[in-house]
């Protein structure tokens, strides 16, 4: 990733060119979900997923191969999808204890079994059993803290916990007035959600008749689209409205107020992912084609004119995707129209 401050910076040196690195890939289909595999004997993997207006769609499952700088997709690994994924997250386990899970959500929540030559269906997750019809999920989250539990969010207005273990509903909470469109968990309890009804709102599975509003949008039924909760400062998140080319980070400690806004996107922002390393850095992208990294050490004093970023990356389309590894943290991945990149910041 370039940096955006000076663009006559000596390309010879040895860091530049590390700096440079930046590698594609094609896939046959526009991407939308797409998400970093986790587990520390699989670097450089990822699963990407199709956007096809149709109910056949796929997912595959690539790879960069170090020693030539090619990412690959395994023929064995790729598989069909019924609709879009709307996201796809791996199993968040480092140190590999566990199987090598992948989930992904769209009509279900489906959890898929990764081995050497073939990826097979291990549960599909249907909280409607009374019923053919089900609210489509927009998002879900893996809990880091507590593996077992996924929390999901859909157009029906509710969030539901599952225990993946027992494959049975932990929770299920009416948690907006209109469609939830995004959920991130804050720890072992604790999940906050963003809706179509321009709130964010934080739960603790402790008390669950009750929510706490972080945040609502300046303009009524402004809907906030998306949510990212930072990892490694629980006291600070990120949401995106919809249709806007600002970034609204927020205190929890300080509902109501965001204690900074991102403004230097000239298009609809699609994507936001706080770093995995360090609790200052937050990385957006967005339809002006551009991945942006923030730091926002200086978040709490005023800055004159507003904060600008100290990365910028210019992609060939509108990015749509964007997701930071947590077990690789110098590498950034952005997805737009059919292609995959991974980026080195």
């Amino acid at each position: 990733m370039g940096a955006s401050t000076d663009p006559n910076q000596d390309g010879g040196s040895d860091e530049q060119q590390r700096r440079s690195e930046i590698y594609t890939y094609e896939a046959p289909w526009h991407i939308y979900a797409m998400n970093w595999s986790v587990r520390r004997d699989k670097n450089y993997r990822l699963a990407i997923a199709s956007l096809l207006e149709q109910y056949s769609n796929r997912v595959e499952i690539v790879q960069l191969d170090d020693s030539n700088g090619e990412i690959r997709s395994d023929p064995n690994l790729s598989f069909d999808h019924p609709y879009p994924p709307t996201k796809a997250i791996f199993i968040p386990d480092k140190e590999c204890q566990k199987p090598d899970l992948l989930a992904t959500s769209s009509d279900f929540l489906r959890i898929w079994r990764i081995a050497d030559d073939r990826v097979e269906i291990k549960t599909l997750l249907n909280n409607n059993r009374n019923s053919e019809f089900c609210g489509p999920l927009t998002s879900f989250d893996w809990n880091e803290a507590e593996p077992k539990r996924i929390g999901t969010s859909s157009i029906d207005t509710t969030c539901t916990i599952w225990d993946i273990d027992r494959e049975t509903v932990d929770t299920q909470l009416i948690a907006h007035d209109k469609e939830v469109y995004d959920i991130a968990w804050g720890g072992v309890g604790v999940f906050a959600s963003v809706s179509a009804d321009g709130s964010v709102r934080v739960f603790d599975l402790r008390d669950k008749e009750h929510s706490t509003i972080i945040y609502e949008s300046s303009e009524p039924d402004t809907p906030l689209v998306r949510l990212g909760w930072n990892k490694q400062d629980p006291r600070y998140m990120a949401t995106i409205i919809m249709d806007s080319a600002k970034v609204v980070v927020l205190d929890i400690r300080f509902p109501t107020l965001p204690v900074v806004e991102l403004q230097r996107h000239q298009a609809s922002v699609n994507a936001i992912a706080w770093a995995p390393h360090s609790s200052c850095h937050i990385c957006t992208a967005g339809d002006d084609s551009q991945a942006l990294i923030w730091d926002l050490s200086s978040m709490g004093q005023p800055i004159e004119g507003g904060l600008d970023p100290i990365l910028a990356y210019t992609a060939g389309a509108e990015i749509e995707q964007l997701q930071w590894s947590s077990s690789q943290p110098d590498w950034v991945a952005i997805a737009f129209s059919t292609k995959l990149q991974i980026l080195r910041v």
